[in-house]
């Protein structure tokens, strides 16, 4: 398992610091992001899924806590739709030049829109997928932000 993947490369490229946290990653846990949580150690409130949605028929990016559920509702508000649904996993994979399991905010094939779950600023770090499965890098949530362009809206049910 390599340490240096897409993601990681669009870290390095907007100055952002990271550390790199590796897992042994299982297809098969009911929920990868909690999965990913208990692995290292972290609580899943501090660990992010990134979450591909279409809003309108366009992609966006969300990042959330593990731990939580998305609002499409929200989502489709956040980005100034009315309608939002998950993206299908291969949609997600040819999008993002990502596996499910290993799909990161940060690095991905295609910019989109971004919006992080605003629950998340108040902590001082949060681990996000790094772009390969048993891959997670820990940042800044502003760090984080800064490096999407994204922006810190309330996302989840």
């Amino acid at each position: 398992m390599s340490k240096t993947t897409q993601a990681t490369l669009a870290l390095k490229r907007a100055g952002v610091a990271f550390a790199v946290h590796l897992y042994e990653y299982h297809p098969d846990a009911a929920r990868i992001g909690l999965q990913a949580a208990e692995a290292i150690g972290a609580a899943p409130e501090r660990v992010l899924k990134t979450l591909m949605v279409e809003v309108d028929g366009r992609p966006v990016c969300t990042v959330i806590p593990s731990d939580r559920e998305l609002s499409m509702k929200k989502v489709a508000a956040a980005f100034g739709g009315k309608h939002a649904e998950m993206m299908k996993p291969e949609a997600a994979e040819r999008l993002t030049g990502f596996h499910v399991g290993g799909i990161s905010p940060f690095g991905q094939k295609r910019k989109v829109p971004a919006a992080i779950e605003e629950a998340a600023m108040a902590h001082e770090q949060v681990i996000i997928n790094g772009g390969q499965r048993g891959v997670m890098v820990e940042l800044a949530p502003a760090d984080a932000l800064k490096a999407l362009d994204a922006k810190a809206v309330s996302l989840i049910a």
